[in-house]
């Protein structure tokens, strides 16, 4: 049997394989799925894409850009937590990062080389409004206009994401997301972004992953600002779903036509054990990790995520909450990267569950269970729930180390990574085919870059990166996709 840390390079090192085995994954043949059924192989050949499927690749603002102090940037509570010692791996911080500030152009080619259509990224508050509120710096207005300006001159659809996780410290010093009042302050940047790039822009994000930058900013306290209060994560939460709901109608006030979503961490979860308990924990897994900001913007108000009556008071909700957090949103974004095995837990404050990964598939370089059904789970479940919404999966990715040969620095081979994205595009193509309007993927990410708390320890890229000299270098994988995305299919 596969070694689980060796991955699918033995059995799958041939592009055209018929089938992706569990066997492929190093599974034993009785494994069942979480719902007691067998695990059905993995069918590469006949995986096919819709005609127009956008293919893409994404990419965040402090992630890849740096010039942390030019043309007017004002602090981000990501400079202010990567500047604090002992935070991050390494004491790495985000100011140079890719310099994508400076490169972007190279980047933008090495997406035309790759054939991409879509190019998800992220729009810094700080370099828009220095302190959050006030003066636009037109500087700041001015990079990303001519980035997107670049884009469609490649040919490359701008996705733009509204907020990716820096928020400017100056509204983290008068109280950050759990204060009430971020959510108009929010609003009015996002109106001031759409309104300016509003012509050429037609796809918009809100949020990338509210659960994770609620909860790992202030509920645990391992991405900035680094609080550890359940309460201020609660409070967090609401101040973000009634800024959802606000930015979406100042973008809709600037920008008529645009199409606006958001892009939420989904992970299906799997009941530990076949009790009750357990499976009423899994339920109110999904209701807080994959529906907790998306039923609240199509519903106005919130799932059943709680045991017992739900902390509104701790959370701040007051009267008409719900009609200001209710957003109609154009499509939904899914980031996938691995499933959730849930048990019950009355510990743990308000939810009464916990989650932890799956241990059977093989893992990544930092840990994660390779999982491809996992992404045809959570896609086919949110298809059936919100009535077949339009879906893009705006990440999806797997980080290990693999670095250019010693021989050829030209070239670098990372056949797990190739065989991570295969095994998921198939199973993707299975929830489209099964109904899911799946309409582009986006995989992360186009470069090895800055992964927040873990530095530059972890490589999610397409392209490896030399962040002493920015040399960028396309990987295998990347040139893998680059024909995947040629061909709208997986027998390349």
């Amino acid at each position: 049997m596969i070694d689980r840390r060796q991955f699918l390079s033995h059995s799958l090192a041939l592009a055209g394989s018929a089938a992706f085995s569990r066997y492929a994954l190093g599974l034993p043949s009785s494994f069942m799925t979480g719902n007691g059924d067998p695990l059905p192989p993995i069918d590469v050949s006949g995986a096919r894409f819709p005609a127009n499927f956008l293919w893409g690749s994404a990419t965040a603002s402090y992630q890849v850009e740096g010039a942390w102090q030019e043309d007017g940037k004002g602090q981000s509570i990501w400079d202010t937590f990567a500047h604090t010692v002992g935070q991050v791996k390494g004491s790495d911080t985000g100011d140079v990062a890719c310099d994508s500030y400076h490169r972007y152009k190279e980047d933008i080619a090495i997406m035309k080389q790759l054939n991409l259509k879509s190019a998800r990224f992220s729009i810094a508050w700080t370099r828009i409004q220095p302190t959050g509120t006030g003066p636009v710096n037109q500087k700041g207005l001015d990079f990303y206009s001519g980035y997107v300006d670049a884009l469609l001159e490649a040919g490359i659809r701008p996705m733009c994401t509204v907020f990716h996780w820096d928020l400017p410290q100056a509204l983290e010093d008068q109280g950050g997301w759990p204060n009430r009042d971020l959510y108009k302050q929010f609003a009015d940047y996002a109106g001031i972004v759409s309104k300016a790039l509003g012509d050429r822009v037609n796809t918009w994000a809100i949020f990338n992953e509210p659960w994770v930058f609620t909860y790992l900013g202030y509920g645990i306290g391992i991405h900035a600002p680094g609080k550890k209060d359940p309460k201020l994560f609660i409070k967090a939460a609401h101040t973000v779903n009634l800024a959802q709901g606000e930015a979406f109608r100042a973008m809709k006030a600037a920008s008529p036509k645009a199409k606006i979503g958001s892009a939420f961490s989904m992970s299906p979860g799997a009941p530990a054990t076949d009790s009750e308990a357990d499976k009423a924990a899994a339920e109110r897994f999904h209701a807080m990790n994959n529906d907790f900001f998306l039923y609240t913007a199509i519903h106005g108000e919130y799932p059943k995520a709680f045991v017992g009556d739900p902390p509104y008071e701790a959370m701040g909700v007051q009267a008409g909450d719900g009609k200001i957090m209710q957003a109609p949103l154009d499509w939904i974004g899914i980031n996938y990267y691995q499933r959730t095995i849930v048990s019950a837990a009355p510990y743990i404050p308000y939810v009464q569950y916990n989650g932890r990964q799956g241990g059977v598939g093989p893992i990544t370089y930092n840990g994660w269970e390779v999982w491809p059904w996992g992404l045809y789970d959570i896609v086919t479940r949110i298809s059936k729930e919100y009535n077949h919404p339009i879906i893009e999966i705006t990440e999806n990715g797997c980080a290990y180390a693999d670095g250019p040969l010693p021989s050829d620095t030209d070239k670098v081979p990372d056949t797990r990574r190739v065989e991570f994205y295969r095994g998921h595009l198939a199973e993707l193509a299975r929830a489209i085919k099964d109904g899911a309007d799946v309409r582009g993927y986006h995989a992360w990410s186009l470069l090895d870059n800055y992964e927040w708390a873990e530095g530059y320890s972890q490589r999610f890229g397409l392209v490896y990166v030399d962040f002493r000299e920015q040399k960028r270098t396309i990987k295998e994988s990347g040139y893998w996709y680059g024909r995947v995305a040629a061909a709208n299919h997986l027998n390349v």
